[in-house]
């Protein structure tokens, strides 16, 4: 009987440790949970036809159809709060059909003083998610301007297909964090 009842106890015993390597501990390289955060998406105007108008030109047929693919980019579930644009027909234009679909106005901002437009977000959008539209030699000094560190090291004049996702964290003592994306057909 005594051994009988060692054999078990060590059969216990065994079903235990055994039992106690398959639970999964956490471990200090796994993230922790975001938490609320303001998204900003940043891209630039689409294709642009400068044999219409050098100055401030439309959109060209590619250019219309990337817009529309920019409405289709951000997907449904993710609302929207602002649309920014610079004042040029590109970019307003790029805006207008996500814009549309979203029942939003598309709202205007200085391309010249993106430090007054992150600040503006920061207090008008918190934990909101916004749409900034303007140029490819202000697409990553807007990611600057929001404080976060850019995800691509430079954004050529043809690349019109980026479109990035900038995350402000309400705790402060997060970092703010950029990524790039393509959306529609893929640029030359």
């Amino acid at each position: 009987m005594l051994d009988f009842l060692r054999f078990r106890l060590v059969w216990l015993l065994g079903l235990l440790l055994l039992g106690a390597g398959c639970v999964r501990k956490a471990t200090p390289t796994e993230p922790a949970t975001a938490g609320p955060a303001t998204r900003v998406y940043v891209v630039r105007h689409a294709e642009k036809d400068l044999a219409t108008d050098p100055t401030d030109p439309p959109l060209t047929a590619e250019g219309q159809a990337r817009a529309q693919a920019l409405a289709a980019a951000i997907p449904r579930q993710t609302r929207l709060s602002a649309v920014f644009s610079t004042d040029t027909k590109r970019t307003r234009t790029t805006a207008q059909p996500l814009a549309a679909v979203r029942g939003l106005p598309v709202l205007l901002y200085d391309a010249r003083d993106l430090p007054a437009l992150a600040a503006r977000i920061r207090r008008d959008y918190s934990n909101q998610n916004v749409l900034v539209v303007g140029h490819s030699n202000t697409m990553l000094e807007t990611v600057d301007a929001l404080g976060a560190p850019r995800p691509v090291p430079a954004i050529a004049d043809e690349a019109y297909d980026y479109l990035l996702e900038v995350r402000l964290p309400t705790d402060p003592a997060r970092p703010a964090t950029a990524v790039a994306h393509h959306y529609g057909v893929r640029s030359h």
